[in-house]
């Protein structure tokens, strides 16, 4: 799975997550949950989504380290890359 297709399926995640937001327009730098206005609870509730849907497993004390888009999906692509049968 490459970075882009990573991308792609963290931003319809996030769709999911705050509907009214264009999630698409985060640029690599932004602070997703300040940028798209999603409190705490949401963002636990995204990064859940991710690891079902990526078959990984985030600890609670890597939640603060991955705020951007980029950071995100590079955590998600290392995480990936190491089991290449855990993409869904």
């Amino acid at each position: 799975m490459t970075p882009e297709e990573i991308k792609q399926a963290l931003v319809q995640r996030l769709k999911t997550i705050a509907p009214d937001t264009e999630p698409a327009q985060l640029q690599p730098d932004d602070n997703i949950r300040q940028t798209l206005g999603i409190d705490s609870f949401d963002y636990l509730q995204f990064i859940v989504a991710i690891d079902e849907q990526f078959g990984i497993e985030t600890p609670e004390e890597d939640y603060g380290t991955i705020q951007t888009m980029q950071e995100l999906t590079d955590y998600v692509a290392a995480r990936v890359k190491s089991d290449p049968n855990k993409s869904r």
